[in-house]
């Protein structure tokens, strides 16, 4: 407000001295310009702008008013000092060291993600100021991730256990900001560091762990490849035993007859000896006997 009073007193001021410029004379008496200016002043202490995604706290005398200031302009008491919050989620970086349940040290890198409520934003000012993040929320969150690790194996934080501590870590830090007027909106862990003699043995038994599954299906596959070898043969077995049981001593005389038949009705067929001890014909032909 005040870059905007100033703004109006320069352009006063120009024009009346254009006007002196050309007529020699002020258009005002010259006792006006030290009224206005105080008057302005007064006038431009009485309004003020609170900026998007702030609240604005107001503070007369040392006291903390708990009606709070929205976004935009204000009629306020000249007397007043307005102090602005910003009600936008903000993001809080920490890099801890703290113990696993094994006694491992280990490095957690993580982001808090967090905003003030509005309506709780005059008693966060009034309780722990403007600096409010060094004051409670850093420490409340390191407490909160030493707290967490402690109750969890190395293995568990570098595997699969990473949304379980994060889970916990935002409960506890609730429970730790709990009436402050700060709202805990997410936990994200970015990285956990264990020693590096502690991260090669586990990913060692990672690689262990799914070579031996590997092998389990493997071995399924053959089994299941046996099984239908197995299955295979005895169909083919089967298939052999009722064909034999079809297969007589009469039937094959039978086809040998039948073939003698066709044979001597063929125009190759040169000679034709009819008998044998199976049966079955025996043709010689005299041509290729000849050669």
């Amino acid at each position: 407000m005040l870059p905007f009073l100033l703004l109006i007193l320069f352009v006063i001021a120009f024009l009346a001295a254009v006007y002196w410029r050309f007529t020699g004379t002020l258009p005002f008496p010259k006792w006006l310009p030290w009224a206005v200016v105080p008057v302005l002043l007064l006038l431009g202490s009485c309004f003020t702008v609170v900026g998007a995604g702030h609240v604005g706290v107001q503070v007369l005398f040392g006291r903390v008013s708990p009606q709070v200031l929205s976004e935009g302009l204000h009629l306020i008491n000249p007397l007043v000092t307005v102090h602005q919050l910003s009600i936008r989620t903000q993001e809080m970086f920490e890099h801890a060291e703290s113990p696993s349940r094994e006694g491992l040290n280990i490095v957690v890198e993580a982001s808090l993600l967090y905003h003030v409520n509005a309506g709780d934003a005059a008693r966060l000012y009034q309780q722990l100021g403007l600096n409010y993040e060094e004051v409670v929320l850093k420490p409340s969150f390191r407490s909160a991730i030493r707290g967490v690790t402690v109750q969890h194996e190395a293995k568990a934080l570098y595997t699969s256990g990473r949304e379980m501590v994060a889970d916990q870590i935002a409960a506890d830090l609730r429970e730790n900001l709990a009436g402050r007027g700060l709202v805990l909106e997410q936990v994200l862990l970015r990285r956990i560091q264990l020693p590096p003699m502690v991260e090669a043995a586990i990913n060692e038994k990672l690689a262990a762990e799914q070579q031996a599954q590997r092998m389990q299906f493997v071995l399924a596959k053959e089994a299941q490849e046996a099984e239908r070898k197995r299955i295979e043969a005895q169909g083919i077995q089967d298939f052999q035993n009722i064909v034999s049981q079809g297969i007589t001593e009469t039937l094959l005389r039978w086809k040998g007859i039948e073939a003698t038949k066709a044979l001597a009705e063929s125009s190759n067929t040169k000679v034709v000896i009819i008998g044998g001890r199976d049966g079955l014909p025996l043709i010689l032909n005299p041509d290729v006997r000849g050669k």
